[in-house]
């Protein structure tokens, strides 16, 4: 089915969003926490999340659309799996917590996306060689990439432990060997327990146990460069574009295309898959993965001739098979949010025992929402929070920081007997 809008599409797609529609508003109180949300209710926001985090822990994505009238149609349901909402179908995150998936719609995450000229890593990049205009305890015109050697990042932690004194101290690939008063960890949280040496007892049990519980979807992309956005020529019968952003069941799942303009080079991400559609590919190099994806999206384009504009290599990445990744993102299973409220929690270290503070976790997988740069710098304004404390510093009282106002907006805390 060719579309440019909804209504272009035949009835049971438009069923399928109403019912998506449906479902959230009955089973996820939708439009009011959307409300609460735009209006910055911090109070009514916890009301509500509080009921559904106790209502929904323990239910499925599947589970939850299950559950409602809307979606009695296994049709509606596997319609909805392979075409989804936001970036494509959500069949993958099927087994996932459903409290995953409301946090991103409640937020309207997965809508009104934008590019960024120069990609995603335009943040990192950006806050490493930034210099900022209001600085206290360093010359002005310093940045992070200035206070390290040929601007350039330390290299890879491989060693942490506890030593004398409580203090944390940090060996590194090139062997040399670091100690401090406190530490912020902010790599993936298996890295903990397999690329890193660890002292046991940098964290208290339960937060070992939550990390390795920590779930994380695999994901597979593969792009290759074209001569130029050749999917806009207009089809001489029907008058379409010749191709189209694809959402289809075969092996690619999800196939994207960007462009920098009419007459430069441009990109085809001829498959973007999660989980299980992404272990399909693992094997695979990736010019077999092109084949593979070509043949594919030939039967589904057999006018189009993709190979003849693509002038350069695949590159390809699996990120569960990537050392320093492990996975692409986390996303919580059912009954997992107390293991992710330890994590988020545990800048918060008045009640843990001396021998274990003085080490942070930050990213996005300790976040709420994993996956997205919003999730890790939360969790970093969290943990400077906690090294600050930790040194005795406080905020300025016309502007709390997160640990200041915990207790009127920390996260709801369930029963663990």
């Amino acid at each position: 089915h060719y579309a440019e809008t909804l209504d272009d599409l035949p009835q049971v797609y438009r069923d399928v969003a109403d019912a998506w529609a449906r479902c959230l508003e009955e089973g996820a109180d939708f439009s009011d926490m959307n409300r609460a949300l735009r209006e910055r209710d911090v109070p009514r926001i916890r009301e509500i999340w509080a009921k559904l985090v106790e209502k929904l822990d323990n239910q499925t994505f599947y589970g939850f659309l299950c559950d409602s009238e809307a979606f009695k149609s296994f049709r509606h349901r596997e319609i909805f799996g392979q075409v989804g909402f936001g970036t494509g179908g959500w069949d993958t995150d099927f087994p996932n917590s459903i409290l995953e998936i409301l946090r991103v719609v409640y937020t309207e995450a997965d809508d009104h996306h934008r590019g960024i000229v120069g990609g995603s890593q335009q943040l990192p990049l950006r806050l490493w060689e930034r210099e900022p205009e209001k600085i206290v305890h360093w010359p002005y015109g310093t940045s992070l990439a200035s206070l390290h050697e040929g601007g350039e990042p330390r290299p890879a932690v491989t060693r942490l432990n506890r030593t004398a004194g409580n203090h944390i101290t940090v060996t590194d690939a090139n062997g040399d060997i670091r100690t401090y008063r406190a530490a912020i960890f902010t790599a993936q949280s298996w890295m903990l327990l397999s690329k890193i040496a660890c002292d046991d007892s940098l964290f208290p049990i339960d937060h070992w146990t939550a990390i390795e519980r920590t779930h994380y979807m695999e994901s597979s992309k593969l792009f290759v460069p074209v001569d130029r956005p050749f999917w806009l020529d207009k089809d001489e019968e029907t008058g379409r574009d010749v191709m189209s952003m694809t959402l289809t069941d075969r092996m690619t799942r999800g196939t994207y295309l960007l462009d920098d303009g009419p007459d430069k080079p441009a990109v085809i991400c001829l498959s973007y898959t999660w989980c299980d559609d992404s272990l399909k590919w693992l094997p695979l190099s990736a010019n077999e993965r092109m084949e593979v994806m070509l043949k594919s999206l030939g039967e589904i384009y057999p006018k189009v001739d993709i190979r003849k504009h693509i002038i350069g290599n695949p590159v390809t990445v699996s990120w569960e098979n990537e050392p320093y990744f492990m996975g692409a993102f986390k996303a919580n299973l059912p009954g997992h949010y107390r293991y992710q409220r330890r994590l988020f929690t545990h800048f918060m270290q008045e009640e843990l025992p001396e021998d274990k503070r003085g080490i942070f976790l930050a990213g996005d997988d300790i976040s709420w929402t994993a996956g997205w740069a919003e999730g890790a710098v939360q969790t970093a304004l969290n943990a400077v929070w906690g090294v600050m404390h930790h040194f005795g510093g406080r905020t300025d009282a016309t502007n709390p920081g997160p640990g200041d106002v915990y207790d009127e907006i920390a996260p709801v805390e369930l029963p663990e007997d």
